[in-house]
């Protein structure tokens, strides 16, 4: 028994707009909550070390960079310093040495891109094997 004979059947509808109307209300929320913040700077703790310094090596090569960017190597300063100078005092440091262990002993208030000279200069001379000095905790 059919008693809707007359009627048409209606197909459901997904009605969509509604849906992007929440969707847009969600999206201005989130864009307006939203903090933007740029950082300018980082603040980075210098490493320090508590083990006991160990006896020098006589396969090593010091080498100090200052405050002011200057560069010595085994207490001796270099007139520039530039990667090629780095590299060919690194060198003549080395002599016949094979495969000397470069310290890099920087100071705190060095530049980052001194110290990254350095250690470029060590790659181009040809000497992978590199140390960082650190102080003691007071």
């Amino acid at each position: 028994m059919n008693f809707q004979r007359g009627r048409s059947r209606e197909e459901p509808e997904i009605n969509l707009i509604p849906m992007i109307d929440v969707l847009l209300v969600i999206i201005i929320f989130l864009m307006l909550t939203t903090t933007y913040a740029k950082f300018s700077g980082l603040e980075i703790n210098l490493p320090t070390a508590d083990a006991s310094k160990q006896a020098e090596q006589p396969n090593e090569i010091d080498v100090a960079v200052t405050a002011a960017g200057q560069i010595l190597i085994n207490k001796s300063p270099l007139t520039a310093a530039d990667v090629n100078s780095i590299s060919n005092g690194l060198r003549r440091a080395a002599g016949s040495r094979q495969d000397p262990v470069i310290v890099i002993n920087a100071d705190a208030k060095a530049t980052h891109q001194s110290v990254v000279d350095v250690m470029q200069a060590a790659q181009t001379a040809g000497y992978p094997h590199i140390s960082f000095a650190t102080q003691a905790p007071r």
